[in-house]
């Protein structure tokens, strides 16, 4: 399974990326929303780990970049945005899921799995 961490802090960024790569899942990061709209506008993931507050942009947009290009990843935001509209947003424009930091590593492969 190959999976795009799309996440701003460097420090959580590289904890999932470790935990994922020791699960023997194939991954990519991105920090920006530009570089993460480059790398989804390029290749294929089969699951898409998404940040909502990015430097350069909002991670919900990518969501929509998502739909124009006619992509099906699986999205999962992970935001430590935790209101009830923001979880609803992030489902209705798309996302199959959305886990609110701080997560528990064991939590999150969970949710890729299923």
């Amino acid at each position: 399974m190959k999976i795009l961490i799309v996440e701003d802090e460097p420090s959580l960024r590289e904890l999932m990326q470790k935990t994922l790569v020791k699960e023997r899942y194939v991954v990519e990061t991105a920090s920006t929303f530009h570089e993460a709209s480059l790398k989804i506008a390029d290749y294929s993931y089969d699951c898409i780990l998404l940040d909502i507050m990015l430097p350069d942009g909002n991670g919900l947009r990518l969501l929509e970049h998502i739909k124009e290009l006619r992509k099906r990843e699986n999205v999962i935001i992970i935001s430590a945005r935790n209101s009830l509209e923001d979880k609803v947003l992030g489902l209705e424009q798309g996302a199959d899921d959305y886990l609110p930091k701080p997560f528990h590593t064991a939590e999150l492969l969970a949710r890729i799995r299923s």
